[in-house]
């Protein structure tokens, strides 16, 4: 992304850290770093600095596991062209770390998660359902953890680099809310503008303007993942999403589970919302960059009475 100095922009500023997803500290370093860098890259700005956040467990890890996260996270920052400028260590019965990051953009190019319009397209670039194979993982029943370790590990940065050649209405990143949950913030009606918003504001008199229709044959889904939910292997997190939303959904199709789409996220992938015209190419586009699982997975319609349609 090329800047020109007699331009405006807008400073960009986020924090997130998580607790471990996987046994190895390295590769939970990456993850926790791509999953806090996403937010910059979901208002389609450049990451420029971090700090980070690490509350560390030194009764049950040594100092080796603690230089293993921070190299992870270290790295990730470095892939996303961002300075590491120091950051802030503590001591906590349970382990976490994440990243405090600032950024800039255009500030007429920001993008808004509730700016989508009727008639746009809704473009997913990662696979649903990371919530419940870190869930296996924790519990040793994932033998096979590469598609969703390479996924969260991923940075936003790239799919957020395609769509700049596009015109996108809105977007979000897809994390702890679920799918439909930061779908939700799409449906709300953007007099504010603002860039986020939170479920707590989702209640039966929430005001939103547009619904969205999923293409629920068309949502890509870790493998595994359909599988192990029969089993029971879902987080907590995701039944509480379930639970706060599914009044503003509305099923109309034949699944047999629909915790997927509220399944909470790590790292997920950035959700878009651009015009009809262009969605088809913004795909092609994103798969030739790498981002193999993108896919069409919905499309904003006028008001109904839910504000998600599971079609």
């Amino acid at each position: 992304m090329l800047y020109n100095e007699t331009d405006e922009y807008a400073m960009l500023s986020s924090v997130d850290f998580i607790t471990p997803v996987v046994d190895d500290p390295y590769i939970y370093g990456q993850i926790a770093a791509a999953n806090a860098l996403s937010d910059i890259f979901a208002m389609g700005g450049v990451a420029k600095s971090a700090l980070n956040l690490l509350m560390w467990d030194s009764t049950h890890f040594d100092v080796k596991v603690a230089n293993a996260i921070l190299k992870g996270g270290l790295d990730k920052i470095a892939e996303s062209g961002a300075l590491l400028l120091g950051g802030h260590t503590i001591k906590d019965m349970e382990q976490k770390y994440g990243l405090s990051v600032n950024g800039i953009v255009h500030k007429d190019r920001i993008w808004r998660n509730n700016t989508a319009q009727e008639g746009d397209v809704l473009v997913l670039t990662k696979p649903i359902g990371s919530g419940i194979l870190t869930t296996a993982i924790k519990a040793k029943m994932l033998s096979n953890q590469d598609e969703v370790v390479q996924s969260m590990a991923m940075l936003n940065l790239y799919a957020m680099q395609v769509a700049q050649e596009y015109e996108i209405h809105a977007c979000t990143d897809i994390t702890g809310f679920g799918l439909i949950g930061h779908a939700l913030e799409m449906c709300r009606a953007n007099k504010a503008k603002k860039p986020h918003s939170y479920l707590r504001d989702f209640t039966e008199d929430s005001p939103y303007d547009k619904s969205i229709l999923f293409y629920t044959m068309q949502i890509p889904l870790f493998e595994n993942a359909r599988e192990l939910s029969q089993m029971g292997i879902v987080p907590g997190g995701s039944y509480e999403n379930k639970n706060a939303l599914c009044f503003q959904v509305r099923i109309e199709t034949q699944i047999q589970d629909d915790i997927f789409y509220y399944d909470t996220q790590t790292s997920g992938g950035l959700l878009f919302a651009l015009p009809f015209s262009q969605a088809k190419s913004f795909v092609y586009d994103l798969r030739k960059a790498g981002i193999t699982c993108a896919n069409i997975i919905g499309e904003v319609v006028p008001k109904r009475e839910k504000a998600i349609i599971l079609g």
